[in-house]
């Protein structure tokens, strides 16, 4: 077997040949929305104190090139800003998701990738170039090792993110095949996230790195570091190390003309994605039970294996509140929405939420696709209201709309001259300009 035909070396052309008109409008399009969605993220919690922290460790050891961190007036060389910037992103649960994976591909890809255009002087279109280009790497080795390798622990959205970043990262440097697939290689090295830390502030590091290490990898690839070519696949490289045998064709096949991230979606609601569906028929229920949620004796919340695992836990703080399939129905039946406030630690103490939470229990029905909900009421009088979601808002089979995502991005703090610069990315010159745009002095 000869290099060119491991995976890496067909991600390393398709990384570094993609054309350039090679992308269709819609996929062009979608590019912006989930970089729309990104900054809404990341500017609704620029001053939460996880961001606080993280610049506060990152600052000391930056170097004299400076990045924009966004919302925030203070700046750090390139890896701290994609850092700091990848864990904002993150941080409420708000950001995109390609389903299949669990994957939020936005994350880990675009920081890095603004913070080295910034310092380089690269334009928007070169940003979105590398960011679809990134993010579909990202979201295929993730198809490649699904759904074995979350089972085992991994964050998935952490483990790919870091190819994600490589890939977008060296694609913006104009690297070769080699180059390419070499930074794909080195970036299997720095592959972590684990879902036992989830609901703690070692998800932000483990994102962070993955932000942060795949800029690493290209910057290394870029002077003349090496990578085995099996990194990914091979007997000992990263696929079968961190879970099973990887799919290839998923991996590689149709590279360039199937795109995963044109499957990308986004989040109504600040909490994970398999969630939603709960949130949608507890919306749909509370309309029918009106005055009587004091009479409800219990309520039965039904999904797939995925939505139990993630979800049916002891609630102890805000994070865990944002991945709680009982916080999810106790806040959208009582409050009739489910938004940023509604997962704060407040939230989580108060004492009607907490007692509609203890009314809650879960249980499995394999016959529900991911990300499908069935929500079931029952009052004292034996009396019962069921709701079954199969496709919530934000999925692919009901899209939020342009206008719904802008005003998402505004209700997060974001501007309406912000929205325009994100919308126009691709005329800018230089991403610096817009950049400046979302620095605050």
């Amino acid at each position: 077997m000869t290099d060119q035909d491991y995976a890496g070396a067909s991600l390393g052309r398709f990384i570094a040949d993609h054309p350039a008109d090679g992308f269709s409008p819609a996929l062009w399009h979608e590019g912006r929305r989930s970089l729309l969605n990104f900054f809404g993220g990341a500017l609704g919690v620029a001053r939460d104190p996880a961001v606080e922290t993280a610049l506060k460790v990152m600052a000391p050891f930056s170097g004299p090139e400076r990045a924009t961190l966004i919302g925030r007036g203070e700046k750090l060389d390139a890896m701290g800003a994609a850092f700091v910037n990848c864990i904002a992103a993150n941080l409420l649960d708000f950001d995109d998701t390609h389903l299949e994976t669990v994957i939020h591909p936005t994350a880990a890809v675009a920081p890095p990738l603004l913070a080295l255009a910034e310092l380089r002087g690269f334009s928007g279109t070169a940003v979105l170039e590398a960011f679809l280009i990134g993010a579909e790497v990202e979201c295929r080795l993730g198809v490649a090792v699904s759904p074995g390798h979350y089972a085992r622990g991994w964050h998935i959205t952490s483990t790919c993110g870091v190819f994600g970043a490589a890939a977008g990262c060296a694609r913006l440097l104009g690297l070769d095949p080699v180059q390419c697939w070499t930074a794909l290689g080195i970036a299997a090295s720095q592959s972590a996230g684990l879902v036992e830390n989830l609901p703690s502030a070692a998800k932000n590091v483990g994102m962070g790195n993955a932000a942060r290490n795949g800029l690493l990898a290209a910057l290394f690839a870029e002077a003349g570091y090496g990578a085995a070519p099996a990194a990914i696949e091979g007997r000992l490289g990263w696929a079968r190390a961190m879970g099973d045998v990887p799919d290839l064709a998923r991996l590689v096949g149709g590279l360039g003309e199937r795109w995963e991230i044109a499957r990308n979606t986004y989040k109504p609601y600040p909490a994970g994605i398999v969630f939603h569906a709960v949130i949608d028929a507890c919306l749909e229920l509370r309309a029918k039970l009106g005055d009587g949620l004091g009479e409800v004796a219990e309520i039965l919340v039904e999904g797939d294996q995925l939505l139990l695992d993630r979800g049916d836990r002891v609630l102890r703080n805000e994070r865990d509140a944002r991945v709680s399939i009982h916080h999810c129905v106790a806040v959208a039946l009582l409050r009739g929405r489910a938004g940023v406030e509604d997962f704060s630690m407040a939230a989580v103490q108060d004492s009607q939420v907490a007692a509609l939470r203890g009314k809650v229990r879960a249980g499995l029905d394999a016959s529900l696709p991911r990300g499908a909900a069935r929500v079931s009421v029952r009052r004292a009088d034996g009396s019962r209201q069921v709701a079954e979601v199969r496709e919530p808002r934000g999925s692919e089979g009901r899209p939020m709309s342009d206008a719904e995502l802008e005003a998402k991005f505004l209700a997060n703090g974001g501007s309406p001259a912000q929205a325009a610069a994100v919308w126009g990315l691709d005329r800018c010159a230089s991403v610096g300009a817009a950049m400046r745009l979302f620095a605050v002095s």
